[in-house]
């Protein structure tokens, strides 16, 4: 068994799980901090591990440009490399083609750019894809899909739904290669679809269900936090889950979110989440906090000798004031950015572990409430 639902609020759609890998499980809700090229920035692995990160994401697409796909294989895969012994979900590379690279030229093969490093000419489409995450040999792959602005017109949604099926196919028969080539009782590598469609509930469903023909073990949503409001992103995410994706398989939003984002669509019923969001704004002076955000940089710290966060059991708040941690990025010192991705992870994963128990007692909708009431009034100003 892949994923075990063990419980559903009674009052929403908020769902705890379990997902079992080839490296190990872990539980739902997660979110997954982003390792992007082989590293969360700032973070080493034993830190990720003692702040209980059973699963991280690495980018395909980045990968593929530095160190590359040959160098990858003859080191031994992701997790050898990086000496990183969980679980890792690798996405597709697709969205980082069509948001960094220049001069893209999409066809029934593929994408074919230029490098954001260097300008090298490069391809990258479904087998491409899935040959490099096969060799980085991470627990979870996404497939390869064309991912449009959520508010595109609609008929560049349909080709875009329309291709990403056509992928899916090949993307599909690539992995079930893999997996058998590989052998054992537990799939090697677990192949996620993609739902693209904009905010179109038509072509959202229209595209889950051709995804669902290939009974794939995990679901992810695409195509969301790219441009639509935040309601809309909610409301997509409630249209899918309530009533269309199936009950027995993981449902991972990719790219979200803001810790607003994280509760609303736990709400509506999804699992597992990525965002660079903890991580890169600790590094430009962000604190997330249970009372909004704070902005560490700020004068008003310089003599504040509070944590960032009053009642936190994060190192960093058991140890240090807003006004040294000012300090640090005002000196340019580079422990101020490590220190703020300490707490700030901290807090992103142990908010999933709250909400998890919230769920399990059947009062995620009231632990809602008064989180988003609470972030909003921001009493750290």
């Amino acid at each position: 068994m892949i994923y075990k639902l063990e419980h559903k609020d009674a009052q929403c759609g908020a769902r705890a799980g379990i997902v079992r890998t080839a490296h190990g499980t872990f539980t739902t809700p997660r979110f997954m901090p982003v390792g992007t090229r082989a590293a969360v920035k700032a973070i080493p692995n034993s830190v990720l591990e003692s702040l209980g990160a059973d699963i991280i994401l690495g980018n395909t697409y980045h990968l593929m440009t530095r160190p590359g796909i040959e160098a990858m294989a003859q080191l031994g895969g992701l997790h050898k490399f990086m000496s990183w012994d969980r679980s890792i979900l690798t996405d597709s590379g697709g969205f980082q083609v069509y948001s960094l690279a220049s001069l893209r030229d999409i066809s029934e093969e593929g994408v074919a750019f230029k490098s954001h490093i260097d300008g090298q000419k490069m391809s990258l489409g479904p087998k491409e894809s899935m040959q490099m995450q096969q060799v980085l040999g991470s627990d979870i792959a996404m497939a390869f899909d064309e991912c449009p602005p959520a508010l595109s017109e609609r008929k560049d949604i349909e080709k875009a739904v329309n291709r990403t099926l056509r992928w899916l196919k090949i993307c599909y028969e690539s992995n079930k290669e893999f997996n058998e080539k590989e052998g054992g009782d537990f799939p090697r590598q677990l192949l996620f679809g993609i739902v693209q469609g904009g905010v179109l509930d038509d072509e959202r469903r229209r595209c889950l269900e051709g995804i669902m023909e290939y009974d794939l073990p995990g679901l992810a949503i695409g195509g969301l936090a790219v441009g639509e409001p935040p309601e809309e992103m909610y409301r997509v995410c409630s249209f899918l889950c309530g009533g269309h994706m199936p009950i027995d398989k993981p449902r991972y939003l990719m790219g979200v979110g803001t810790p607003e984002d994280l509760v609303n669509c736990v709400m509506a019923g999804i699992d597992m989440f990525d965002c660079v969001m903890p991580t890169r704004n600790a590094r430009n002076g962000t604190a997330f906090t249970t009372y909004g955000n704070v902005p560490v940089k700020a004068g008003r710290y310089a003599l504040d000798e509070k944590p960032l966060e009053e009642g936190c059991s994060c190192p960093v708040c058991q140890r240090y004031s807003r006004a040294y941690l000012r300090h640090l990025f005002n000196v340019g010192e580079s422990l101020a950015g490590y220190y703020l991705t300490v707490h700030n992870l901290y807090f992103y994963l142990g908010l999933m572990r709250k909400m998890r128990e919230a769920i399990f007692e059947d009062r995620f909708k009231e632990f809602a409430a008064e989180f988003l009431e609470t972030r909003k009034r921001g009493e750290n100003g």
